[in-house]
């Protein structure tokens, strides 16, 4: 699929119509799309630009865009729900997911922040992902591949429990990791183990108690930086005149985010400071 330029076969692209309902189709030479308004030839698309309205045959019109990596992960075929752009967003940016990164993540789940993290890696990086149940992986699979056009050859997608890999495992320690999974605080030995100095750990935990126990877990093992938590929450606006308001419907809480870094070995983190209470 081509990221830019005029319409091509093979493109995933969405078709919006005057309701804001979206309509997903892969472009292919003589193809056609049905519609409750009729029937739309794919050559009709085929050499446009992006931004193009297409009519079908029953008079509809029909805007067309590439997809984004947004609509794909919010409509691709799942069995774990994915870490939501909202969070991936946080994740990139809070974990500093820089080119030529080595990022371990264990629980691929649908291989959604598995697209984001090869992105932000780019050719020069490499990501690891972990997964302990077939069937999600081979979802995560599927939809990578699907959206990259083939396997990236900077991924190594692996069926197994992380709390049983080693160093010799990952040919190395990695620079990051990112854990979305039950129990992460089972893991923290092995993050230790894997994580260079100054390496970034973070983990997705959707429960208060999850929160809890990571959060005391990566105090006790007495390696990490004072670890933080916080949650992001999203809120469209609807705009129109004096009818200006948010939305009744938001992307209210999906999951914790938590974050530390590695010290270097041999290092006790400094005990924090907290305000006395009166």
């Amino acid at each position: 699929m081509a990221y830019s330029g005029p319409f091509q076969p093979g493109d995933r692209v969405q078709l919006t119509d005057a309701k804001r309902r979206h309509f997903t189709i892969v472009l292919e030479e003589g193809g056609q799309y049905h519609t409750h308004k009729g029937g739309i030839l794919h050559d009709d698309i085929i050499g446009k630009d992006e931004g193009t309205v297409v009519r079908s045959s029953g008079a509809g019109d029909y805007l067309c865009f590439r997809h984004l990596m947004v609509d794909h992960v919010l409509s691709m075929p799942r069995g774990a729900a994915v870490i939501y752009p909202k969070d991936t967003a946080q994740i990139l940016i809070e974990g500093d997911i820089f080119p030529g990164a080595r990022v371990l993540e264990a629980g691929a789940g649908s291989g959604a922040l598995s697209m984001a993290l090869l992105r932000a890696v780019g050719e020069k990086g490499e990501l690891i992902s972990y997964e302990i149940r077939e069937d999600h992986l081979e979802y995560a699979e599927a939809n990578v591949d699907e959206f990259f056009g083939g396997r990236p050859p900077n991924w190594t997608p692996r069926l197994g429990d992380l709390k049983e890999v080693t160093s010799e495992d990952t040919d190395g320690p990695v620079d990051r990791i990112i854990l979305d999974m039950l129990e992460p605080w089972e893991c923290l030995p092995v993050v230790r183990d894997l994580l260079i100095p100054g390496g970034v750990f973070m983990t997705y935990v959707a429960t208060v108690p999850q929160l809890m126990k990571v959060m005391e877990g990566i105090r006790e093992l007495q390696c990490f930086t004072e670890p933080k938590a916080w949650e992001s929450l999203v809120r469209e606006w609807k705009v129109e005149g004096l009818a200006t308001r948010p939305e009744h419907r938001m992307n209210a809480h999906t999951a914790f985010l938590i974050w530390t870094r590695r010290l270097a070995d041999g290092v006790t983190p400094p005990r924090p400071q907290r305000r006395a209470r009166k």
